[in-house]
């Protein structure tokens, strides 16, 4: 056994060396130009930083060897180590090292954390790291386990910037799963945001079969997902029944969390008549689709009389196709007010289908909030509401009114789309009844007078505007 005073002992060699490294790259270093009133700052880290890699790569003064073994024992590897740098950096490692028998240190890590200690190791001197995806995870499992808190924020921090990124097998929904077993929360609501709100992408993805059971419940049951259509996830969620063959009640739920009702009939009469996953499981949903029958039928003012038309079912998602909304291309968004008109179907069911509603959409790129608006001059004329200073605003209102508007409360949604990792993902969605001001942090942080934000493509902001007619329940029908 190591006796205490020998780990001192070899402890303070490795600090020897340090120093000793330390001091000939000052004694040879230039003179960095950081002036403080009278102090100026002499630094060589990044040369330090080399110097300890190699003191790494050669095992000059080390006093400990680290094996890494698998459950199986099948991989072992054996990486020589300096106990005082490592106890610095975790208090893990500390203690292990205290208690441990001999020079050498066992560790037993999964496969894949064994594949990816070294890197590991190599930050515990250099305090920097180079990873791919499929490396996040089981580096990120290996910070947790030995507590070096700012290598697990710096790899929460890379998964959340990298959500975007394409990879074969994709790498969200996996991140999302090892989130919820670690408790990173903000890394699971980071993942899940961004499957719901670029979920047509997903669907056509590879990561999407191997989504697990309990994460399609999760997404299925969000109003603010993303897609084309509602036959869309039907089409994807036959997908995923058919590859991975679920259990009864998992596949029943699934698909009683459809809302059929966002689909027109024939939509519904095709499903039925050729969809097999639906003539499986007919008799689990058959009280939802004659529900969305019935809605299509009858006026939406007469079903709300007997029928709770708020509940799922009838609640609209953020669809993209045109019946819903429109897209919305604003070049050099930071100048003048644009405008523009674009029509809807005047609601889901198919009562309303024929009708029509032509909106009026206006941008303005600095429109003072109305708290911090002056109201009158001396004169009594209104001051002028759109300033420098001011915010971004979107307002959405329909060209007329119309009696057929009765009983429907029409809900704006704008989606915000960014460009990460070269491609075009929905970074932010806004809800709101008329204008993006019901909406405090609208583009707040869009910053589209920087030629580098995010918010920008090519110069130009590109927006989604979406149209969800939402029925009202207006009397309960007695008994």
């Amino acid at each position: 056994m190591t006796s205490p005073a020998a780990c001192t002992n070899a402890g303070m060699l490795v600090l020897v060396l340090v120093l000793a490294v330390w001091l000939r790259l000052a004694a040879a270093g230039t003179l960095k130009a950081e002036q403080d009133g009278d102090a100026d700052t002499i630094s060589h880290g990044p040369a330090l930083v080399q110097r300890l890699e190699l003191l790494l790569l050669q095992g000059n003064g080390s006093d400990v060897t680290l094996r890494v073994e698998t459950p199986s024992a099948d991989e072992v590897k054996l990486i020589p180590a300096h106990s005082l740098v490592l106890a610095l950096q975790s208090p893990v490692l500390e203690e292990l090292l205290r208690r441990r028998n001999g020079s050498t240190l066992l560790l037993r890590e999964s496969q894949d954390c064994a594949a990816v200690f070294e890197q590991f190791v190599r930050y515990l001197y250099c305090g920097e790291i180079s990873l791919q995806l499929d490396e996040a995870t089981p580096l990120n499992k290996l910070a947790v386990k030995y507590q070096v808190l700012t290598l697990q924020q710096g790899i929460t921090l890379y998964m959340t910037q990298n959500l975007a990124r394409d990879s074969r097998l994709g790498h969200v929904a996996g991140w999302y799963e090892y989130a919820l077993q670690a408790g990173d929360d903000v890394l699971r609501d980071s993942c899940l945001q961004f499957l719901a709100w670029n979920l047509s992408s997903v669907l056509r993805s590879g990561e999407w079969p191997a989504v697990s059971g309990r994460l399609l419940m999760t997404l299925m049951t969000r109003s603010d997902l993303v897609l084309q259509s509602e036959a869309e996830l039907f089409a994807a969620l036959e997908r995923w029944i058919v590859h991975n063959e679920p259990d009864g009640l998992t596949a029943e739920n699934a698909l009683r969390a459809v809302r059929y009702a966002m689909m027109p009939p024939r939509e519904l009469f095709r499903l039925q008549t050729q969809s097999p996953v639906l003539a499986r499981y007919r008799e689990s949903v058959r009280d939802l689709l004659f529900l969305s029958y019935q809605f299509h039928s009858a006026s939406p003012l007469q079903m709300a009389k007997y029928f709770d038309v708020n509940c799922s079912l009838f609640v609209p998602r953020n669809y993209l196709a045109p019946s819903w909304g429109s897209p919305w291309v604003i070049s050099n968004p930071t100048r003048d007010d644009r405008s523009t008109s674009f029509q809807t179907q005047l609601g889901p069911s198919g009562h309303d289908a024929s009708k029509r509603v032509t909106w009026n959409a206006l941008f303005s790129p600095r429109w003072l909030p109305l708290s911090m608006r002056p109201m009158y001059s001396e004169t009594g004329s209104m001051q002028p509401t759109r300033v420098d200073g001011g915010r971004p605003r979107v307002i959405v209102t329909p060209a007329t009114s119309s009696a057929d508007f009765a009983g429907v409360n029409f809900q704006k949604t704008v989606l915000v789309m960014a460009q990460q990792q070269g491609k075009l993902v929905v970074r932010n969605i806004y809800d709101f009844h008329q204008s993006s001001e019901e909406s405090s942090d609208f583009l707040a942080q869009a910053e589209l007078h920087r030629r580098t934000s995010e918010y920008l493509v090519d110069g130009s902001l590109i927006l989604h505007v979406v149209v969800k007619p939402l029925y009202q329940t207006l009397v309960t029908a007695k008994n």
